[in-house]
């Protein structure tokens, strides 16, 4: 199982929650330190077959090369999860091209290089293989502040649809999850402000800021066997967020 952004947040938790289920994880991510320890923890709590590679996931040659290092390393590539994503806040008006690319290029463009590249290991695996992209409520639900992201997070469902449609008769099953509000470094910034935190948990219903393990559990249940049925779709995580907006 490859899992992009290992390094922390969401994408640590995701190799955690597949570790805890006895899958074999593949950790990827730009920041290889952090990726080769979420891959030794994986060993460690749990003892399955764990890897690491640093990866810039925008960089088809280095996709390549990260693809075969994990075949070697591990029994079976079942499954793809695209955690991987960076987020530039900033209005219309402060875009330029590289900072829109940046966002792009991780956010969307990696998702469809990504399953081109792992494609063969994931029809080896069929039936029974599958990708999760973490998309966001961003998709969802705009944000004046940004664009790029919102962008980038609803293309991936976009990404998503066609994957199911070309992929689904191979048994090769592709779903999307829209995290809300997750206590993640991305987020970390915001949350520091005791004001906005407040804020933030009183516009939600459930009450609370998720945990990255919330919606790595989402995940895990779309990977495995008991979501069998369960192919193009978009699952929100978001404590009733997008429902109340």
């Amino acid at each position: 199982m490859v899992v992009t952004g290992a390094a922390s947040g969401i994408g640590r938790a995701i190799c955690l929650a597949l570790a805890a289920a006895g899958r074999p994880v593949a950790a990827w991510d730009v920041n290889g330190e952090e990726a080769r320890q979420t891959a030794a923890r994986c060993a460690e709590l749990h003892g399955v077959p764990s890897h690491a590679v640093e990866v810039d996931v925008t960089d088809w040659a280095a996709i390549e090369r990260a693809v075969s290092g994990t075949e070697a390393a591990l029994p079976s590539v079942g499954g793809l999860v695209h955690a991987a994503g960076v987020g530039l806040p900033g209005a219309v008006d402060d875009l330029d091209e590289q900072s829109w690319g940046s966002v792009v290029d991780v956010n969307l463009r990696a998702g469809a290089l990504l399953v081109r590249a792992l494609l063969p290991a994931l029809r080896r695996a069929a039936p029974g293989s599958a990708v999760v992209a973490i998309s966001s409520v961003e998709a969802l639900v705009g944000h004046g502040a940004l664009p790029a992201y919102c962008a980038s997070k609803a293309g991936l469902l976009g990404l998503v649809r066609s994957l199911a449609h070309a992929l689904g008769g191979e048994g090769i099953r592709v779903n999307a999850v829209c995290p809300g509000a997750v206590d993640t470094p991305m987020l970390a910034p915001l949350l520091a402000i005791p004001e906005a935190r407040r804020m933030l948990e009183e516009r939600i219903p459930i009450g609370w800021i998720a945990r990255p393990e919330d919606v790595a559990r989402v995940v895990r249940f779309l990977l495995s066997d008991e979501a069998a049925y369960v192919h193009g779709s978009s699952l929100v995580v978001d404590g009733g967020l997008t429902a109340t907006a």
